[in-house]
């Protein structure tokens, strides 16, 4: 369980129960979820997002793709990426 702030009040399962009763009937109340006006926001989902890791690599090496300029992670992916089709 979460660590709650000093004087949070938690309600029953038969407090939450009567609470959300009483949201259901309420006529002001909607479902926002369903809500035409939300949109995600950020960039779209890919089908293959890429994985954070943390990895070591010889200075050297990452000198050398920094200084080709901004992509350079980008640029050693592509080298990790030609270097295994060559495996193939």
């Amino acid at each position: 369980m979460p660590k709650l702030k000093p004087h949070t009040i938690i309600p029953t399962s038969q407090e939450d129960a009567q609470i959300n009763r009483a949201i259901t009937k309420d006529p002001d109340t909607s479902d926002l979820t369903k809500s035409p006006f939300l949109k995600r926001v950020g960039r779209p989902r890919i089908a293959s997002p890429k994985i954070q890791l943390t990895v070591r690599y010889d200075a050297d090496i990452v000198e050398a793709f920094k200084a080709q300029g901004p992509g350079w992670q980008t640029r050693m992916n592509d080298a990790l990426r030609e270097w295994l089709k060559q495996q193939a």
